[in-house]
């Protein structure tokens, strides 16, 4: 085999990609807040739709189709309460925070899980907003985690500028998806297909699982680059000793 025949990718694509995955992650965020007027505003006139479709675009290779908005703010709002927060009877579609989801916990008690989850914030110098309309951030809101993927894809591209190893950040990014990111969209995802009353925003069902989707093929993708997802446990059993003192992320 040439070396022609095995380069690594481009490097112009590969800061292109990162830009383009900040820019999705970032959208995602935005949408799995609270809705605001602006929010519904911007799906109204067609710019948010524009922007996911840029980045959707840049990674994919295709279009973004477009849905259709509900008309009054107090319907969006109506409907991401019903699916997330309360909805007829109490009974929500999902809870938006990751903690809540005894898949994820896997057996861990919600305050273990939530300082894991803190850590990779802590590790790359990120905390908790305190100032945001009188509430405090929850670390495991689906709104978060996908905010901390738009600074380590923000850091990513930084590296790759700055001609530095982009190895550890990817490898952070990596973890961060398998552990939390992709199976909360999955589990989401799935509760979407339930209807809700009155129903949710037809572009934040699509977002779901296109969302999910790109996170699967990111998982793969980030493998390829710097090898597949293995958890610390697995890494301790394989050897104690230098999995004690091993940083993954630099």
């Amino acid at each position: 085999m040439t070396a022609q025949t095995c380069r690594p990718p481009i490097h112009d694509d590969a800061l292109a990609r990162a830009r383009a995955g900040e820019s999705l992650w970032r959208l995602g965020a935005l949408a799995f807040g609270h809705p605001v007027e602006e929010f519904h505003r911007a799906l109204l006139d067609g710019s948010f739709h524009e922007a996911v479709d840029a980045a959707w675009s840049a990674l994919t290779g295709r279009p973004w189709p477009r849905e259709a908005p509900p008309a009054r703010f107090a319907d969006l709002e109506a409907g991401y309460i019903a699916a997330f927060e309360h909805g007829r009877g109490g009974k929500r579609l999902a809870s938006l925070l990751a903690g809540e989801h005894k898949d994820l916990l896997a057996g861990q008690a919600r305050p273990a899980f939530m300082l894991n989850v803190a850590a990779f914030y802590r590790h790359f110098g990120l905390r908790q907003a305190t100032a945001d309309e009188g509430r405090v951030d929850e670390p495991d809101h689906l709104a978060c985690l996908l905010e901390f993927m738009a600074v380590l894809s923000h850091l990513e591209a930084a590296a790759i500028t700055g001609g530095r190893d982009p190895g550890p950040v990817r490898r952070a990014a990596r973890d961060f998806l398998v552990r939390y990111v992709e199976p909360m969209l999955a589990l989401i995802a799935a509760a979407l297909r339930r209807p809700s009353e009155p129903p949710l925003d037809a572009t934040l069902v699509r977002l779901t699982r296109d969302l999910h989707g790109f996170a699967e093929s990111r998982i793969a993708e980030l493998a390829a680059q710097v090898g597949p997802y293995c958890s610390a446990e697995a890494r301790s059993d394989a050897a104690p000793d230098a999995a004690a003192h091993q940083n993954l992320w630099g």
